[in-house]
């Protein structure tokens, strides 16, 4: 029994020390809070997109102990989002102490909160023919007042504060990605890929560019079993008459289409460069538009679907 207590001990004393340990460096807590009907699961939606651990409905109790999880168990996620909503209010008598200990524990914490008016939301709530969490047995209006008074001091404390009153869901996502990750074209990521005519095209491109215009390096004995990924066949391809005008027209065609596409709520782009086999000429080019794009500020990733084909005609 002794040796019992004494592992218990030391089991508590171990798990009292990694609940201590500071957290991560660099991790950060967003609260998304707000009116009902003001956009929070759109809002978590989009945070979700930019990499952030989305957790909805999260007592403020109880992000303490998912922050220490998420710090001591190896975890690789460095940014949690908790949306925190009226259907929590017996806990919001807890949130400052909650938010005093994180700060302690050196976590960057931030609130989001989503409003907009009494009239546009009834209007949303009547639209979906569903009641307010607060509406009981009376009026929606009666609901809508009792839960502004209710998050009135989050309101006054948050670092975000958003009225999406006049605004359309797309809207709400590029204010979103406009407050924590910036303006224009730097928002959008693209993932360049280079494929092979011969094994189909590809269902998921929002743009595909044909360079089967260029010669092709397969016909060149000492390159046929190169890829466009080895220096000898990058060099070949970008000497190639055209290959270079190509590229600087059709990285600033997709620069046009980014900036717009910023603007409009799509952060994610996918570019296929396709030639007969997917081996040489559509690997090289693919390699060269993403440098040229990430010299303009973008987040752009490559890869190559055809390369694990032996052959390319």
């Amino acid at each position: 029994m002794v040796m019992q207590e004494q592992g218990e001990e030391q089991a508590g004393g171990q798990q009292e020390a990694a609940a201590a340990q500071p957290p991560k460096e660099g991790f950060e807590v967003m609260l998304i809070t707000g009116m009902s009907g003001a956009g929070r699961t759109r809002a978590a939606d989009s945070m979700e997109d930019m990499g952030w651990y989305v957790v909805d409905n999260l007592p403020p109790k109880l992000l303490v102990p998912m922050v220490d999880l998420m710090t001591s168990s190896g975890s690789h996620i460095r940014r949690l989002a908790a949306v925190i909503d009226v259907r929590s209010r017996a806990y919001f008598d807890d949130l400052n102490a909650v938010l005093g200990h994180l700060d302690d524990l050196g976590v960057k914490c931030r609130i989001l909160f989503l409003d907009a008016t009494d009239e546009v939301l009834i209007q949303r709530y009547e639209s979906v023919r569903r009641p307010h969490p607060l509406q009981g047995s009376g009026r929606l209006i009666d609901g809508v007042r009792q839960e502004r008074k209710l998050l009135e001091h989050l309101k006054e404390r948050a670092d975000v504060v958003i009225d999406t009153s006049h605004l359309t869901v797309h809207q709400l996502s590029t204010r979103l990605y406009d407050s924590l990750l910036g303006k224009g074209p730097s928002t959008v990521a693209v993932h360049i890929f280079s494929f092979g005519f011969k094994y189909g095209l590809p269902i998921d491109a929002d743009f595909v560019a044909d360079v089967r215009f260029l010669p092709n390096p397969f016909w060149v004995p000492e390159l046929r079993e190169l890829n466009g990924r080895d220096q000898p066949v990058h060099d070949y391809v970008m000497a190639s008459q055209g290959a270079k005008d190509f590229l600087d027209s059709y990285s600033q065609a997709i620069m046009t289409a980014i900036r717009g596409y910023a603007s409009e709520d799509k952060h994610f782009v996918n570019i296929a460069i396709g030639c007969t086999g997917g081996q040489h000429r559509s690997v090289a080019m693919s390699e060269e538009l993403a440098n040229r794009l990430r010299a303009k500020g973008l987040d752009v990733t490559v890869s190559a679907r055809e390369l694990p084909h032996q052959k390319n005609v």
